[in-house]
């Protein structure tokens, strides 16, 4: 039996969940899927699922197999399409993600434009506050605001991100501007969960990392909702710098406690590494990538720290 064929069936079964639904997937019946796992299994001499008539299970090793086993596959793909010349045009799907605000206000807009430029490409774009196993999910490239663990996926720095707190000027004229971030615990505090997932504030004093701990009188996972409740004169709230510093520019809202920050946080294109990069990703990380990092030095604040 083909090993690329082993290799595929592998994959589709793992994505799928279930043999016979990678059955469907590929057009192959049950017993034919159970063959090419049966196979791969006997040269590999390992399980790579744990079967049972309720659930199906990926073992260890076939948790280390599968990265590679995606590679494998997409490595051969692109060197078939390169071998009959089909990669001198971007075309096909691509799957991006991004968190929900900074997608609906920088990736978004440049996704349409990207469409404009490349009609032969589709996307999905997945809007989500929380961190995408993107191989597992399928998905092409993400854009990443936080320290990166290491992986292997591939990093493209666009620039960087400072969280700070902001309240409006009617705000502190009537409660008063906290003055060190034990004052913190004084005010009505607005937790964006994304940001202040333990009702804390972490910041650098000096070079030490401390936390201030509160009760939030509000506390919410939408960070629109959160800001636009801090630019109402409800409390103070956390933002990353990109989502309120037009509002800053404009004097609804105002940063406080500017000298105990925690550091900037590094702004990355990810994407799976591949050995034949496929054009369409390449495409998109070409167009994106600058883009994306002009809009993001356009919403630096003053005194931000420039990008490395």
């Amino acid at each position: 039996m083909d090993r690329f064929h082993e290799i595929e069936v592998f994959i589709a079964v793992h994505d799928a969940g279930s043999f016979a639904k990678a059955g469907q997937r590929l057009r192959l019946s049950p017993p034919a899927v159970t063959r090419a796992i049966s196979a791969l299994e006997d040269r590999l001499g390992a399980r790579l699922f744990q079967r049972t008539t309720r659930r199906l299970a990926i073992t260890e090793v076939g948790t280390r197999f599968l990265d590679n086993a995606r590679r494998i596959l997409d490595d051969l793909r692109a060197a078939e399409r390169e071998a009959v010349g089909a990669t001198t045009t971007p075309r096909g799907h691509l799957t991006i993600t991004a968190s929900v605000t900074l997608g609906r206000s920088l990736l978004a807009p440049i996704a349409r434009q990207f469409l404009a430029e490349y009609p032969e490409i589709t996307l999905s774009v997945l809007l989500l506050d929380r961190i995408t196993n993107l191989i597992e999910e399928g998905i092409d490239v993400a854009v990443r605001v936080a320290p990166l663990p290491d992986s292997t996926l591939v990093a493209r720095k666009l620039g960087t991100m400072q969280r700070l707190l902001v309240a409006s000027p009617g705000y502190l004229a009537a409660h008063g501007t906290p003055i060190v971030p034990a004052d913190l615990t004084r005010h009505a505090m607005i937790a964006f969960t994304g940001l202040m997932p333990n009702r804390e504030w972490r910041y650098l004093d000096g070079r030490s990392g401390k936390a201030v701990s509160f009760m939030p009188r509000l506390e919410i996972n939408d960070a629109v909702s959160a800001i636009a409740a801090a630019e109402a004169g409800e409390g103070i709230s956390v933002a990353l710098s990109y989502m309120v510093a037009e509002k800053i520019r404009q004097g609804t809202l105002v940063p406080v406690l500017t000298d105990v920050t925690p550091p900037p946080a590094p702004v990355h294109l990810v994407y799976p590494q591949s050995r034949q990069q496929a054009p369409k990703l390449r495409a998109f990380i070409d167009f994106a990538a600058p883009r994306l990092k002009r809009d993001l030095d356009g919403l630096r604040l003053i005194g931000e720290p420039d990008p490395e």
